[in-house]
């Protein structure tokens, strides 16, 4: 399974347990447990030094072509179960622009897998720090020195990025049985996290301040259901949802299924933009023919199927000359162009292999001549090691948070333990309850055009059939040159915030 943004396919929607109860609710966490083994142990239970006390400090970045006075702080946000027992441990790192204004919004960011810290989005996209990775050349042993990031997003919003349990440094208090039962399905994901936002809130007295969230892949999944949850369930409001690169609906994306043109569909624009952007022709022009051309005469003709040998051919030319591709393999193909066909046929000759997530970013093939890929993702295994080592020193020594811990930036183990017994559309499902519920909420849909992990197409053809909700600008899909992590571009990430700078500040 591809991790981080293809941690998704193995996400579940399964009954959560009960709500868990914030810090306030409990004056005392330090009750003996029921039961304990004859070292006064609970049994099965991870045995854990103490977290550090939340620690901050003051720094400052050039944003925007100015200097913005910041606090960045690093604290904990402890999490109970419905018996007022504490089960967990959520890590988030904050960054606040002194002041006195209670409105000042805030955005909580969360990443995705189900498995990945919000490091990415902190580190490369929108924190006041940024390492740079995501572009052809990466290599685990860059620099994992952090500079200041232009297009932060701090110069409008203060900024709270919150690591799921068993990422970054949270961490399950629990055994592993009753933590996968806790935390790792989809609805027991969606409650845990929306009360941490609702603690930070609290405990920040922020509750006047306007409210955003944003999502990255499988953090996209996320938060369309964490604003619903805290419209009905916790009474916050969300003034507006960011989804990057959102994974949102994984039934139309399954390959396994003879029938559905739709996977196809959606995969097919973002080979054509990795081919254009290889010739230096990529322009939203020219996308709009690759999309017209998809949903109309590429289905018809890939659903005509042998039944009509006019329609195979002009399948062939028409994907051949869309991707690149030799006609003689899209035509074996019937078409049907898989990621891993094109990303290895499109650079075999430089015996190289792309990334899922961003087709035009490579590295060498460790086994050119295997008939199956068996090389790893260019970009995940290239920028792992410095925004790790990054945000650890951050953490350690620029804010002094001493933790004797490992940072997980991807965590294998929780992608492992996640209950994938179902998929289904309940965030697009959300979506529209959480856009119908409050007519203030504006909506962002962001995509990298190259992405074949979480391919934009499939969010322009949802949102095509969403109501209008009073107005088309109520939900706004927005694509640019790169791939799922775009704003590893610097142009890309720049033009990003000056779109999320009108809804936020409408807001």
């Amino acid at each position: 399974m591809r991790l981080f943004t293809l941690f998704a396919a193995s996400t579940a929607l399964v009954l959560a347990t009960a709500p868990a109860l914030s810090a306030q609710d409990k004056a005392d966490d330090s009750k003996p447990a029921a039961k304990a083994d004859h070292e006064g142990k609970d049994k099965g239970k991870p045995d854990l030094p103490p977290l550090p006390a939340d620690k901050s400090v003051r720094q400052s970045a050039v944003i925007g072509g100015r200097t913005i006075s910041y606090t960045a702080t690093v604290g904990t946000l402890p999490i109970y179960n419905d018996d007022g027992k504490k089960i967990a441990e959520v890590v988030y790192t904050a960054y606040t622009v002194p002041g006195n204004d209670p409105r000042r919004p805030v955005t909580f960011a969360f990443n995705g897998g189900p498995g990945a810290s919000s490091v990415f989005l902190n580190m490369g996209a929108i924190g006041p720090k940024q390492v740079s990775f995501g572009e052809d050349g990466n290599a685990p042993s860059d620099s994992p020195i952090a500079h200041d990031n232009p297009s932060s997003w701090l110069d409008m919003t203060d900024l709270v990025f919150i690591d799921p349990i068993g990422t970054g440094f949270s961490r399950s208090l629990e055994d592993k049985e009753q933590a996968k039962k806790d935390f790792f399905n989809a609805d027991a994901d969606i409650k845990y996290l929306s009360r941490a936002v609702y603690d930070w809130l609290l405990k920040n007295q922020r509750m006047r301040a306007r409210k955003f969230v944003i999502g990255e892949s499988y953090g996209g999944y996320r938060v369309p259901r964490i604003a619903h949850e805290l419209q009905t369930q916790l009474g916050v409001g969300v003034n507006g949802i960011f989804m990057v690169s959102p994974y949102l609906d994984p039934p139309s994306t399954a390959h396994d299924n003879g029938l559905s043109p739709l996977p196809w569909m959606i995969d097919l624009p973002s080979m054509a933009a990795g081919h254009l952007e290889r010739e230096g022709k990529l322009t939203p022009a020219a996308m709009s023919q690759v999309e017209a051309y998809t949903q109309s005469q590429f289905v018809t003709d890939l659903l005509a199927g042998r039944s009509d040998p006019a329609a195979i051919d002009r399948l062939t030319q028409h994907v051949s000359d869309l991707t690149g591709l030799d006609p003689k393999l899209v035509r074996r193909m019937d078409g049907r162009i898989d990621e891993d066909t094109y990303l290895r046929e499109i650079h075999r000759d430089d015996q190289k292999i792309g990334s899922y997530y961003d087709s035009n970013v490579t590295s060498y093939d460790a086994f050119p001549s295997s008939a199956t890929r068996k090389s790893g993702d260019p970009i995940l295994e290239a920028s792992i090691a410095p925004l790790t080592s990054a945000m650890v020193d951050f953490d350690t020594r620029v804010v002094g948070w001493k933790v004797d811990a490992r940072y997980n930036a991807l965590s294998y183990a929780v992608n492992e333990a996640w209950d994938d017994a179902k998929l289904d559309d309940k965030p697009v499902q959300a979506l529209r309850q959480a856009i119908a519920a409050d007519p203030n909420m504006a909506v962002m849909i962001a995509h990298g055009y190259n992405d074949l992990s979480c391919p934009y197409f499939g969010s322009k053809l949802i949102l095509e059939q969403m109501p209008r909700f009073g107005s088309d600008q109520r939900v706004q899909l927005q694509v640019y040159p790169g791939g799922h992590m775009f704003y590893a571009r610097p142009g890309s990430n720049a033009s990003f915030k000056e779109d999320a700078r009108a809804l936020i500040e409408r807001g």
